[in-house]
């Protein structure tokens, strides 16, 4: 059985729904086979005296959480079909046609986003969602921490709880920012930008989703098992000695790291490999080369930390002691291996997001990108560098403080390289009158954003004011203006802009516009509060403080509650304008790049024809717009 596609105008066969299993696999199957195969290897690893209490034995009770908990990771991956095309591979009986059109969703309208697809654009529509989901749970876990901090004394959940909401807020949105622009933008948008009909390895690219999903539920689990009460850093041997719960956030590290590892290959594959005739280094756009250059530093990065979990995990079951030194080990090995991923990971989240704004940037002001030179060396010293700085998080543990001078001087000088990227978008901008959309308006919240972070940043690079400032208020404030305030708003922006291809409509306009100045100024509420009381010495991770911060952190709260009605409203815009949206033509922004030259729906395999570059992508006169 044939049809003619309209985008290829071929004849082509339609996928026969009764002649393969995979398709009958799909999310429902996934979720069963995985709460099989959690179920059946806790039993097996708990063994079967049925007067068995966890209490009793307490590695026993690790051992079955943590095997479980991985087995329900490859039992749902089985159940959704991911390992059907490798295993027929390996008896001798590939897919048939019929079979990978139906693997790439062919046809198949929204069942596709519930199963394992391999087309690139549903791939980067199930990232978006699960990162709005994990946004939203771990935003509310944030409302809930600055409500029991609006006043001292207060007494929303006890200190143990609070401890939980911290750590499982923390990991939640680490999670979620990681793959924020480079999930949902790098998989739908980058293959199309660089004229590729998909990416390198589709099979892997679904997997990559997938794996990540499963590591969701296993992280969510940490609440019903007692809580992670060490904070989102985990210190051994702290985390050795946690409760439960901590089995769920280091398996949930152990599977996020496979995810991150399959994408990262994958984003470099297709880039490297699958760029069209024409399309030299320096004709790649520069949000190509900020999430190239990002997924570059997370794979070697993330395995140190998969690497501290494994050997947490060894500890908990098996009593190895790697963290322990009346067994010969040491907490500072910890420290190295979480800090070896824990600063490269924050420009992992950050240079996706300051590439998407660099692309919105020539097209809001019609110039070509001002030195994208200087903007390629700029995200290649910012990476170079950030794997030399780790230790200055280790500047008050008494680890070598002879080096502590030479971290101080590689933290520092990472200060360049930003350099150039500010100094790139603002001679972008210069004398230009720029289009005031709302993709526009991230760049001009970026920049301020990113400048207080940076600015606060090299307090806390230098050793004296570090000892001061170490532990406070200051540091979370720091943090958040650098991964909230500089990167998420870049990806924010992305989606205002990539929104229309994505959707083939328009972003409500009107309630993007309410959101940005609600989350941006109630951001900057929030955050410039918590600067003061870190400054006068208010400690974080506590769930009470002294009467003498009470009004900052009432001012903060405030702040807080105007970034959730914010997000709110801008949840309602992308949900409301997904079916209710104008309708947006091929090019609303006049942009130059390929992906705004596919209509929507984009065809499966993007092109009919593969384009031929012949100049960059920011080829625009000094006329204003």
């Amino acid at each position: 059985m044939t049809t003619l596609d309209h985008h290829t105008k071929s004849a082509r066969p339609v996928p026969n729904p009764q002649k393969s299993l995979i398709t009958k696999l799909n999310m429902g199957t996934g979720l069963i086979v995985g709460i099989i195969f959690a179920y059946v290897t806790y039993k097996l690893v708990r063994g079967s005296n049925p007067d068995w209490e966890p209490t009793q034995d307490i590695n026993n009770h690790n051992q079955a959480l943590i095997a479980s908990m991985l087995m329900w990771s490859v039992g749902f991956l089985v159940g959704i079909g991911a390992f059907i095309g490798p295993w027929r591979w390996m008896i001798g009986k590939d897919l048939t046609a019929e079979e990978q059109l139906y693997l790439a969703g062919d046809g198949q309208g929204i069942k596709r986003y519930f199963k394992y697809c391999t087309d690139h654009k549903v791939v980067g529509i199930q990232y978006l969602w699960g990162v709005i989901a994990m946004l939203a749970v771990g935003g509310t876990l944030a409302m809930m921490i600055r409500t029991n901090l609006a006043m001292p004394g207060a007494k929303l959940v006890t200190p143990s709880i609070y401890n939980s909401l911290v750590g499982l807020h923390g990991i939640t949105m680490i999670v979620a920012m990681i793959v924020v622009a480079t999930g949902p933008f790098g998989n739908y948008i980058m293959p199309i930008m660089i004229g590729a009909r998909d990416m390198a390895f589709p099979r892997l690219n679904a997997l990559s989703w997938w794996v990540l999903f499963t590591a969701i539920p296993v992280l969510c689990s940490a609440w019903f098992l007692g809580g992670i009460p060490t904070g989102w850093t985990a210190y051994a041997p702290l985390s050795v000695q946690a409760g439960p719960g901590m089995n769920a956030f280091l398996c949930t590290i152990i599977i996020f790291a496979v995810s991150t590892a399959v994408a990262g290959a994958n984003i470099t594959a297709t880039v490297v490999g699958m760029r069209t005739k024409g399309m030299t280094w320096n004709r790649v756009p520069i949000f190509v080369i900020g999430a190239t250059i990002s997924v570059a530093l997370a794979v070697p990065a993330f395995p140190t930390f998969m690497l501290s979990m494994i050997q947490t995990a060894m500890d908990r079951t098996f009593q190895t002691g790697f963290f322990d030194a009346n067994a010969g080990g040491s907490g500072w090995l910890y420290a190295h291996l979480f800090w070896i991923m824990g600063h490269p990971e924050v420009y992992v989240i950050l240079l996706p997001g300051v590439a998407a704004l660099m692309e919105i940037v020539p097209v809001f002001v019609r110039r070509p990108l001002f030195s994208y030179t200087s903007a390629v060396v700029g995200f290649a010293g910012i990476a170079g560098l950030s794997v030399l700085v780790w230790a200055h998080h280790m500047y008050m543990s008494g680890w070598m403080p002879m080096l502590n001078g030479p971290f101080m001087v590689t933290t520092e000088m990472i200060s360049v390289p930003t350099g150039l990227i500010f100094l790139v978008i603002l001679g972008t901008m210069w004398n230009g009158r720029p289009w005031m959309k709302l993709p526009m308006l991230g760049v001009f919240a970026f920049l301020w954003n990113m400048l207080i972070g940076g600015i606060t940043g090299l307090y806390l690079s230098d050793v004296p004011a570090d000892n001061y400032l170490h532990g406070s208020m200051y540091v979370t404030a720091h943090f958040h203006y650098t991964l909230m305030g500089a990167a998420l708003t870049g990806a924010v922006a992305g989606l205002a802009y990539w929104y229309p291809k994505m959707t083939g409509r328009m972003l409500n306009e009107r309630a993007g516009y309410i959101s940005f100045w609600l989350i941006q100024i109630g951001f900057n509420v929030l955050f410039l509060g918590m600067f003061i009381v870190g400054a006068e010495g208010q400690p974080r991770r506590v769930a009470d403080y002294a009467q003498e911060y009470g009004t900052a952190n009432m001012v903060s709260t405030i702040g807080a509650y105007s970034i959730g009605l914010g997000f709110i409203i801008l949840l309602w815009a992308v949900v409301h304008s997904w079916r209710h949206g104008k309708i947006a033509p091929m090019n609303p922004w006049g942009a130059k790049t390929l992906e705004w030259t596919v209509p929507y729906p984009v065809p499966l395999e993007n092109f009919d024809e593969l384009p031929v570059i012949t100049s960059d992508p920011y080829g625009y006169g000094k006329a204003a717009h």
